[in-house]
């Protein structure tokens, strides 16, 4: 994960404003709202995450053989 502080962001002062953005630009109401469609979001992310690591780990027990091209066969001719 990217370390915000190595890059000097993500002091408490900083988070604060970031707050009082939020809260100024969507207003009280609004910030459940938001915050449920960030949730989504993220779970929608972890749950591609998880299927693409699953994947992969099925494509990495596959025998060699079922990726290769088959160029072996000979060509029939009529």
């Amino acid at each position: 994960m990217l370390d915000l502080l190595a890059f000097g962001f993500g002091g408490p002062s900083e988070w604060l404003i970031i707050a009082l953005i939020i809260l100024v630009l969507f207003g009280g109401s609004k910030i459940p709202e938001l915050m449920r469609g960030v949730g989504r979001g993220v779970g929608e992310l972890q749950k591609g995450l998880e299927e693409g690591k699953k994947q992969l780990s099925q494509s990495m027990q596959q025998p060699e053989e079922e990726h290769k091209p088959a160029t072996d066969t000979p060509a029939t001719t009529n």
